[in-house]
């Protein structure tokens, strides 16, 4: 079973559709998998505590505030080719409805105005602080948010192969 790429010759609806096939498919293997499952807990954990660093810093407030007042944020429209079929069906590991069309056209396809749709992000939508942010963040805090970001990357990069070589075993 061959993961999409994430180029234009896969659209997002495609990686979309992929993603869900597999889940549907074969959700009980993966989730089956001791290793799978010890990751996607331990992703979560990671994800909850990064998020919640980040809010305690303000940075979620910060971003809402450039979208609705500024005209938009750093979720651009274009951000979702990076998504990769796999990290949907993570995403969809762990209980994530994705969305099935763009919300807003000038914005990312997984944005809605609660924030980001997706638990398990791209390294570049989890690393990103725009110059605002940094200037109003103390350097001390950012290291450390980067350090519990770290953690989640590091998990989610472990859990993204391990799923793609149980993908790529399977006839």
């Amino acid at each position: 079973m061959l993961v999409p790429e994430t180029s234009i010759t896969h659209p997002i609806e495609e990686r979309i559709a992929w993603a869900e096939h597999c889940c549907a498919r074969l959700k009980d293997t993966l989730l089956g998998d001791p290793e799978v499952s010890s990751l996607l807990e331990g992703l979560r954990v990671a994800i909850r505590d990064s998020r919640s660093r980040m809010a305690g810093l303000g940075i979620g407030d910060l971003c809402k505030a450039c979208e609705e007042d500024e005209g938009g944020s750093c979720c651009g429209a274009g951000l979702e080719e990076h998504y990769s079929g796999t990290l949907l069906l993570i995403n969809l590991l762990l209980g994530v409805k994705i969305p099935t069309r763009k919300g807003d056209p000038e914005s990312c396809f997984f944005l809605s105005a609660t924030g980001c749709q997706l638990l398990a992000r791209h390294v570049i939508c989890v690393n990103y602080l725009c110059p605002k942010i940094e200037a109003r963040i103390p350097a001390g805090e950012i290291a450390c948010l980067r350090q519990m970001e770290g953690v989640e990357l590091d998990l989610l990069f472990v859990l993204h192969e391990r799923v793609k070589r149980i993908l790529c075993s399977l006839p």
